[in-house]
């Protein structure tokens, strides 16, 4: 399932491994890291191969979603889902 060069995606959000995060997220799904700031305290083909390889799991999300994508957890257990499916705003 290649990702179009029209699809966008932002992610903001905290990390304890920031490391195994962006290798996840960049390395894994391929996206790029445009910008990352500084904490204020403590705190079946080749793409899911590759988010596999760079430490993501393969989780269930339920019927629906097993049926229409795949479902992994990244190193901090945040969900991405893969979707075969489109759909309108409209």
């Amino acid at each position: 399932m290649p990702i179009s060069a029209d699809t966008h995606v932002r992610l903001a959000r905290p990390s304890r491994d920031l490391a195994a995060a962006v290798r996840f997220w960049a390395d894994g799904l391929g996206l790029d890291v445009l910008y990352r700031g500084a904490a204020d305290g403590p705190g079946e083909h080749g793409l899911v191969a590759r988010l596999e390889r760079a430490g993501g799991t393969r989780v269930s999300a339920g019927p629906y979603w097993d049926r229409w994508g795949i479902t992994f957890a990244d190193p901090d257990g945040y969900r991405l889902v893969l979707c075969t499916r489109t759909w309108s705003n409209d």
